[in-house]
C-alpha cells in the first residue's frame, strides 16, 4: 500500500470506475468546444477579451472557457451548483428545507429532486440572459442572425446542455470515482494549465523573464500548493468519550475514545467565491455603463493590487467565512447527537455546555481559517506582481478547488484499494481457519 498507483488498474471494479469517469469527462470537455449555431466564434472571442475581471470572466473560469466560446455546454455545471448553494442557504431560513435535510435518505432524495427543478429554471433564465447579452455585445457583431428566433434557440440549447451536464455529473457520482459535480469543475479549471505553462515557457525563451525569476516562481508555486494541501487537511480534534453500556441479553458495549474533527477551513472555497462575486460587481457594471463617471472611478479604485481592493477583499472573505461556517455547521445539533449516543466531551457537561464549548472552539479556529483564505486569495496577485509575470496565473479560488477535489478523489481511490486489501486478507483468513478445522 506504499505506492498504490500501480494497483489502481489491477482492481477490476476500481478500473471500471476510473475508465468510466475519464470517458464522461472526455465527453464533457468535447461538448465544451462545440460552438452553438448562429454565432461567429472569432468575433465573440474579440468581444469577450474586454470582459476579463468581470462576473463573466469568473464564470468562464468555472466552465473552462465554454462561456467565452458560446458552446452547447456554456453554462456548465454552474446552474446546479447555484441551486445547491441556494437550498443550503434557504435551509437556515425555512424550517421545511432544514427538516428535509435531517430526514435521512428520503429527505435527501426529495431535496435533490427540488434542486434539479431549480437547476432547470436557473439554466433557462441564464440561457435567456446570455442570448440577449450576446446580441448587445459589440452591437451584435458576434451574431449572424439576431432576433427572437436566435434568443429562443440559444436559450433551449444552453438549457438542454446544462441539464445534460448535470446528468453527467450524477453519473460520475453513482458509477464513477469521486464527486461528479466537483470533478467537472476540476477539469474545467486545469484545462487551461498547459496553455499557461506554454506561454510562460515562451516568455522565458524570448527573454521576457529570466531563469532566476522562472525558478523562483516554480518554487513559490510549489510551496503555496503544499501549504494549501496542509491547511485543507488540518483539523482541530475534540476528544469524545463513549461510556461502557449494557445492550441487553448480556451484551456489553465497551467504552471507546474518539474525537470530533473540526476543520480549520470548514467553509471551503465558498467565502472566496462570495467575496469575489461582490467585489467585481462595480467592474462588471462599469464595463457596460462606460458613460457613467462614478462607476468608472469605482472600477479604477477597485483594480486588483490596489490597497482598497486588498483590504475590502480580505474583509469580505473573513465575513463570509464566519457566515458560511455558521450556516453549514450547527454546534447545537452536534451536541444533541452526542447526548443521544451517551457520548460526552471530558470535562464538559452534555447538552448546552457542550454546544457552547464546540462553538467556542469553532470560532477560534475559524479566525485562522478566514485569515488563511484571505492570504490565499491575495497571494497570487502579490506573487505575479513581484516577478512581473502575466502569462501564468493561478487564483485562490481555482487553487482551493483543484486541491480539495484532488485530495477527495485520491482518498476515495485509497479507500477502494484498502477495502480490496482487507477483503483479500479476510478470504485468506477464512481459508486458513477452515484448514485448521479440517485437521483438528
Amino acid at each position: 500500500m506504499a505506492n498504490p498507483i500501480p494497483n489502481l488498474f489491477r482492481v477490476p471494479e476500481l478500473k471500471q470506475k476510473i475508465l468510466f469517469t475519464l470517458g464522461v469527462l472526455l465527453l464533457y470537455r468535447t461538448g465544451a468546444h462545440i460552438t452553438a449555431p448562429g454565432i461567429d466564434y472569432n468575433a465573440l472571442q474579440a468581444a469577450f477579451a474586454q470582459l476579463q475581471g468581470t462576473l463573466f470572466g469568473v464564470y468562464d473560469m468555472f466552465v473552462g472557457g465554454a462561456l467565452s466560446r458560446a458552446t452547447i455546454f456554456a453554462l456548465g455545471i454552474m446552474p446546479y451548483i447555484s441551486a445547491s448553494i441556494m437550498f443550503q442557504l434557504l435551509a437556515a431560513v425555512f424550517p421545511t428545507i432544514e427538516k428535509m435535510q435531517k430526514e435521512g435518505e428520503e429527505g435527501r432524495k426529495k431535496l435533490t429532486q427540488w434542486t434539479r427543478y431549480a437547476t432547470v429554471g436557473l439554466a433557462a433564465l441564464q440561457g435567456y440572459g446570455y442570448a440577449v447579452f450576446m446580441q448587445t455585445l459589440n452591437d451584435g457583431a458576434a451574431i449572424q442572425n439576431p432576433g427572437f428566433v436566435f434568443i429562443v434557440t440559444t436559450m433551449l440549447i444552453l438549457t438542454i446542455g446544462a441539464i445534460f451536464v448535470m446528468w453527467l455529473g450524477e453519473q460520475i457520482t453513482e458509477r464513477g470515482i469521486g464527486n461528479g459535480m466537483s470533478l467537472l469543475i476540476f477539469f474545467s479549471i486545469i484545462e487551461g494549465l498547459p496553455a499557461a505553462l506554454g506561454r510562460t515557457w515562451v516568455s522565458y525563451r524570448t527573454e521576457v523573464i529570466g531563469l532566476a525569476a522562472l525558478f523562483a516562481l516554480a518554487v513559490v508555486v510549489v510551496g503555496v500548493i503544499a501549504g494549501v494541501v496542509a491547511m485543507t487537511m488540518a483539523s482541530r480534534k475534540i476528544p469524545v468519550q463513549i461510556p461502557r453500556k449494557v445492550m441487553g441479553r448480556g451484551r456489553v458495549r465497551e467504552g471507546q475514545k474518539s474525537f470530533i474533527p473540526l476543520r480549520i477551513n470548514s467553509a471551503g472555497v465558498m467565502p472566496i467565491i462570495f467575496a469575489q462575486s461582490i467585489i467585481i460587481v462595480p467592474g462588471t457594471l462599469a464595463a457596460f455603463a462606460t458613460s457613467v463617471p462614478f462607476l468608472q472611478r469605482i472600477q479604477s479604485s477597485l483594480q486588483p493590487g490596489t490597497w482598497l481592493y486588498n483590504v475590502l477583499y480580505a474583509v469580505l472573505i473573513v465575513f463570509f467565512t464566519y457566515f458560511y461556517t455558521a450556516i453549514i455547521f450547527n454546534p447545537v445539533d452536534l451536541a444533541e447527537n452526542l447526548k443521544k449516543q451517551g457520548a460526552f466531551i471530558p470535562g464538559v457537561k452534555p447538552g448546552a455546555k457542550t454546544a457552547e464549548y464546540i462553538d467556542h472552539v469553532l470560532s477560534r479556529i475559524t479566525v485562522a481559517g478566514s485569515l488563511y483564505l484571505a492570504l490565499i486569495a491575495l497571494l497570487p496577485f502579490w506573487i505575479f506582481d513581484w516577478f512581473n509575470i502575466q502569462t501564468f496565473f493561478f487564483g485562490g479560488t481555482s487553487l482551493l478547488i483543484v486541491v480539495g477535489v484532488g485530495l477527495d478523489t485520491v482518498q476515495q481511490m485509497q479507500q477502494h484499494l484498502l477495502l480490496r486489501h482487507y477483503e483479500g486478507f479476510m478470504k485468506k483468513g477464512r481459508v486458513r481457519f477452515r484448514g485448521r478445522q479440517r485437521y483438528m
